[in-house]
């Protein structure tokens, strides 16, 4: 076993420190386009079931969306819920763009099926929290009000989820808290749960999983420290409510949450150094009276689901029977 004191953070996350706060990022992570070409009454065998077209949010803060619809709705004049959906990246890298997200995102548009909304925020350390959960409001806001004519045609508002996945699933419940507070100035949006995929959160003090995961090849706790001190408020510590949600900065929104009756899905596996802080998180929801489903499983890395297809596929139906109940 390796001694965690001689694991480089920076090394594994291909990153450089700069002396203005700001970090390079050394890693060019493969992309892939929107695709919103759209023929129904000429398509051919090849032509993708899902197409999806990206949409500014604000240029001023070069935020934008990616926009995920099953052609059959297209084609059959079909409203399908929304998923908003923020990718992971520990704050500070990825895009939605990023080929791993997007060919998710396709895959998951086309199963449950839905419209799925993915959000490409700003990034820390550059923009520190609580700059992404701003971003993700604004994308509320804006496909409130779109005139985008596959959200105005095809998308039912009153049928939303917020899902995210690692970095992805903190901002995603973050959000919720947010939104939970301003519910009636987002109507017709109405959502209806939370979907937090391995969630990231942390604390001070270790959890079991982290100690035991120590030397963890994806998701150490030393690399896990570095994107906390990137991504918090200058001076926080990982007990920051950002970080750790056990503590009460929350808790009247959840209890919101709680009269709007959202349903809240958290999943996580066994070998991710933060599935007690996922455990954990589950019993605080249901603690105040959420109707929680756990999805758990045995074996599992952190984001596994980005890289195994049959992973993906049992966790998109797991999702669906979610949403649907």
């Amino acid at each position: 076993m390796s001694d965690p004191r001689t694991i480089d953070p920076y090394q594994i996350l291909k990153i450089a420190q700069n002396d203005d706060g700001t970090i390079t990022r050394l890693y060019k992570f493969p992309e892939s386009p929107a695709a919103p070409d759209h023929h129904p009454t000429h398509v051919s065998s090849g032509a993708p079931i899902v197409l999806s077209k990206d949409i500014i949010l604000d240029q001023s803060k070069s935020t934008w969306f990616r926009v995920y619809i099953p052609r059959s709705a297209l084609d059959n004049n079909l409203r399908l819920p929304v998923v908003i959906y923020f990718h992971g990246g520990g704050f500070i890298l990825c895009s939605a763009a990023y080929t791993l997200p997007h060919n998710y995102v396709f895959n998951l548009a086309a199963e449950i099926p839905a419209i799925v909304v993915s959000v490409n925020y700003r990034l820390a350390p550059e923009h520190r929290l609580p700059a992404a959960y701003e971003d993700a409001m604004d994308a509320l806001y804006c496909i409130r009000t779109s005139e985008d004519d596959w959200l105005r045609n095809h998308a039912d508002l009153s049928n939303c989820f917020l899902m995210g996945e690692s970095a992805g699933g903190s901002i995603a419940y973050h959000t919720g808290l947010r939104a939970a507070t301003e519910a009636q100035s987002l109507r017709p949006i109405r959502i209806r749960g939370l979907i937090l995929h391995q969630p990231f959160f942390g604390g001070v003090q270790r959890c079991g999983s982290e100690l035991r995961l120590v030397n963890d090849a994806i998701l150490p706790p030393c690399v896990t420290d570095l994107l906390w001190e990137l991504a918090l408020p200058l001076g926080a510590d990982r007990d920051h409510e950002y970080s750790n949600p056990t503590v009460d900065g929350g808790s009247k929104a959840l209890k919101i949450i709680k009269s709007l009756e959202w349903k809240v899905m958290v999943t996580g596996w066994d070998g991710d150094p933060l599935y007690d802080r996922q455990i954990e998180l589950g019993k605080l929801l249901e603690k105040m009276g959420i109707k929680v489903e756990h999805h758990f499983g045995v074996g599992g890395c952190h984001g596994i689901e980005m890289v195994d297809s049959s992973k993906a596929k049992l966790l998109n139906l797991a999702i669906q029977n979610f949403m649907c109940s």
